[in-house]
């Protein structure tokens, strides 16, 4: 217990060197895992990569669900279209090119190559955002990331595992049915309980706030349990659900996120710091170029082709297409996916290991830095702040109504704007106002600043509208009603 704790702590003072450095945690979890392994100071043997892969697939649940109940429907929609093309034909071309140089370049049989083309070719959200939230970027470009590492997940784990399977390989087409079959039940699975849960918890109203963010977890891991045990893609069920649940303007939702956040924090510290101990340092050397030729192949043209192709239906200027292909950092799922053919007891999947690991390493070092400078060159930074307004809302069962928690972040528009001119709809008043710790009731002309904390009290029939224009004003200010949602942004 106390080397745990002491991993923990560490782990999380590492977040503040992360995000000084620009370099994605993961990197600073995995050298963690290495200095405790066979080959640094405290000399650990761990070799069960089964268990490595059952942990790892636990961890991914959670960390899907964090980034499920964390992505807002309003922006991913209109990148919906762009993300499934690259999650689907985007990563075909991608294990193509990479399978083919891993073949040709390093001498693998067509199946290792294949294997590490579909390993390598998931990103990973909690990679991408640890360096994008550093640097704010239009809205287009962030909800596409996000589309992506959401959906690419599912249908590179379906072809990994049939590329493992012992036996003969299926035909290409039997596979390309296969994945169709097993996305779309775990599409239709992920929202049936994502809805139900929502309409479920919208509805009961439980003993105690800490109850909602435990039941929102387990919707979303009985998303994923329920949509593989009807052999469909249970990665692909819980990040719908988690959506979903996400969306639902649930009660005490700033809180389930938050919890979510944590358990996604302890999923990666957990996950990242146990395959450092999986790998075996002096064993990299021997395929370092290996992984550094495939790996180079993979960044400069597998990725770009494959952004190229997928986004040329839509119209996406060259910069955020740029900015995209450089974007596709790899993180904890290739690792942990190439644990499959190791458990399959796969010829050479000792190499693929190695091989993976080094690439993710190597080329998450590469890319993690330079993704600000890169999007600051490309004029697609911004130094606006885009943060929504934080609002919580709780239950008040006996009188049908609605206890609103309204936090204004840094240069909200609500700042400056009066109680008075929130104009809520009837039925809903702002009852106090906390402000540098003291609380007071407001007048009609009392002036909104930024770090005030609003408690709003709304009728049933009311909360919804309540919350729309309260976002609307953070977004739009005063004038959100004649302006517009989009021109208020």
């Amino acid at each position: 217990m106390l080397i745990c704790s002491l991993v923990l702590l560490v782990s999380v003072a590492a977040v503040r060197i992360s995000s000084r450095s620009g370099l994605p945690s993961l990197l600073i979890y995995l050298g963690i895992g290495v200095a405790m392994g066979q080959d640094g100071l405290f000399h650990v043997r761990f070799d069960n990569a089964e268990l490595t892969q059952v942990i790892g697939y636990a961890a991914l649940v959670v960390i899907l669900a964090e980034g499920g109940l964390g992505t807002k429907w309003k922006d991913i929609k209109s990148s919906l279209p762009v993300g499934i093309t690259l999650s689907t034909l985007g990563v075909g071309i991608s294990i193509g090119v990479t399978a083919a140089a891993a073949h040709y370049l390093v001498g693998l049989d067509w199946r290792q190559a294949l294997i590490i083309g579909a390993v390598v070719s998931s990103t990973d959200a909690a990679a991408v955002f640890s360096v994008l939230r550093r640097v704010p970027l239009p809205t287009r470009v962030t909800s596409v990331l996000e589309a992506e590492s959401g959906f690419n997940d599912a249908p590179v784990v379906i072809i990994v595992v049939a590329l493992s399977a012992t036996g003969h390989v299926s035909s290409w087409y039997v596979l390309v049915g296969e994945i169709l079959l097993e996305l779309l039940i775990g599409a239709c699975v992920g929202i049936a309980v994502g809805y139900v849960g929502a309409f479920g918890l919208r509805r009961v109203a439980l003993p105690a706030s800490g109850l909602y963010p435990i039941a929102v977890m387990a919707i979303a891991v009985s998303a994923y349990a329920l949509g593989a045990t009807a052999h469909g893609s249970g990665f692909l069920s819980v990040y719908l659900a988690s959506m979903i649940l996400g969306n639902a303007r649930l009660p005490h939702a700033p809180a389930n996120r938050g919890f979510a956040e944590g358990l996604g924090w302890i999923a990666q510290i957990g996950m990242f710091v146990l395959l450092g101990l999986l790998v075996t340092p002096h064993e990299l050397g021997d395929d370092f170029w290996a992984a550094v030729m495939v790996g180079l192949v993979l960044t400069v043209v597998a990725r770009p082709l494959s952004v190229l192709v997928s986004l040329a239906p839509f119209r996406i200027p060259r910069a955020e297409q740029i900015l995209v292909s450089w974007a596709g950092l790899r993180g904890a799922v290739p690792i942990i996916l190439a644990t499959i053919p190791m458990v399959s007891g796969i010829d050479g999947s000792r190499r693929i290991f190695n091989i993976v690991f080094v690439l993710v390493v190597v080329y998450t070092l590469v890319q993690g830095p330079t993704l600000p400078w890169l999007a600051k060159a490309l004029r697609l930074s911004s130094s606006s702040d885009t943060s929504d307004l934080g609002i919580e809302s709780a239950p008040l069962e006996r009188l049908r109504g609605h206890l609103l928690s309204v936090a204004i972040p840094r240069r909200s528009k609500m700042h400056g704007v009066e109680v008075g001119e929130l104009r809520l709809p009837q039925g809903a008043a702002v009852t106090l106002v906390v402000r540098n710790e003291r609380s007071f009731v407001p007048q009609p002309s009392t002036l909104l600043q930024r770090g005030d904390e609003l408690l709003v009290v709304a009728t049933d029939p009311v909360r919804d509208a309540v919350e729309e224009r309260l976002r609307a004003v953070g977004q739009g200010g005063k004038l959100a009603s004649w302006l517009g949602p989009a021109d208020g942004r």
